[in-house]
């Protein structure tokens, strides 16, 4: 790999941030570890790119093992997106794709970037370019069961209806996707219920301190195309957003909100609703320490 693992954008990110980072810990294979993890996993997030070059962001599952590591460089997931998945055709053979595992029940997570090198249909194998781990910051713990997956429509919404709206708001936990020339990544957020903003058909989700690598606003300084994914984790209901971002770096938008460094607004221009898609149920969060120094707009409002 180069001497630094980070694009332009993401560098430029950080200087933005007044933050830095050498990246150590980003690899051009899976250690062991990371291997062995994701085999654990029954579910494993992932982002494509649809026919227009916009990121979508999904989510895949299966048993405990459907992913596993034949070499450093590989993965293999049996499972192929759910049926009306709006992600099924960007993850097709050739395409780039960023994966990310994380075990809510230790709050564990691991990225995996690269191309799909092979699809059938038992599931995908992948080619890893690029292998990190990320800290548990604002991951709230969750214990899954598994459940039966409704075969339910697809529904694309003209906009965000009050159910999807609840979602949203009610949120302690998103997952986003966003690329660049670089590749694919697809990175969770997280914060106290209520972290996340609606304003009409936009969003705006603050950023707290992290790992000063960027990848998420570095591709998006490059590439403002990028999706969101909201899971209702009682119900196994999926919530799939695409639109436009912006990153607010300073100014009044970052008052008023306690722990917030950064803002991402986002501007909504589709969205599919799958109820009951997911074969799981989570329980109840046990938020992070972390998260629990943070604020939530609803709470810094009623305080």
């Amino acid at each position: 790999m180069d001497a630094s693992p980070f694009h332009e954008g993401e560098l430029e990110a950080q200087a933005l941030a007044g933050e830095s980072s050498r990246g150590a810990g980003i690899r051009d294979f899976m250690p062991d570890q990371h291997r062995d993890f994701f085999a654990l996993l029954p579910y494993l997030f992932a982002a494509g790119r649809d026919g227009a070059g916009r990121p979508i962001a999904t989510i895949l599952t299966g048993p405990d093992g459907f992913v596993t590591s034949p070499t450093p460089n590989e993965l293999a997931i049996a499972a192929l997106p759910a049926s009306g998945d709006p992600a099924d055709a960007a993850l097709s053979a050739g395409a780039p794709i960023g994966l990310l595992g994380l075990d809510l029940r230790t709050r564990r997570r691991n990225r995996a970037n690269g191309v799909i090198s092979e699809r059938d249909r038992n599931g995908l194998r992948i080619a890893v370019s690029q292998s990190f781990g990320n800290c548990a910051k604002y991951i709230q713990a969750r214990q899954h069961e598994i459940a039966p997956a409704a075969t339910t429509a697809t529904e694309e919404l003209g906009r965000l209806d009050a159910a999807a709206s609840a979602l949203i708001v009610e949120a302690d936990t998103l997952f986003i996707a966003s690329g660049s020339e670089s590749g694919l990544d697809i990175s969770h957020r997280g914060g106290r219920s209520g972290f996340v903003r609606i304003e009409g058909g936009r969003l705006s989700v603050p950023d707290f301190a992290g790992n000063s690598y960027f990848n998420t606003f570095g591709n998006l300084l490059r590439e403002p195309a990028t999706s969101l994914l909201f899971i209702d984790f009682a119900k196994g209901d999926v919530l799939q957003l695409q639109g436009v971002a912006e990153v607010i770096w300073s100014g009044a938008e970052l008052t008023g909100l306690d722990g917030v460094k950064r803002l991402l607004q986002f501007e909504v221009t589709r969205a599919w609703r799958r109820r009951a898609a997911l074969p799981l149920r989570w329980s109840e969060p046990e938020p992070a320490p972390t998260t629990l120094a943070t604020g939530s707009w609803r709470q810094d409002r009623a305080a």
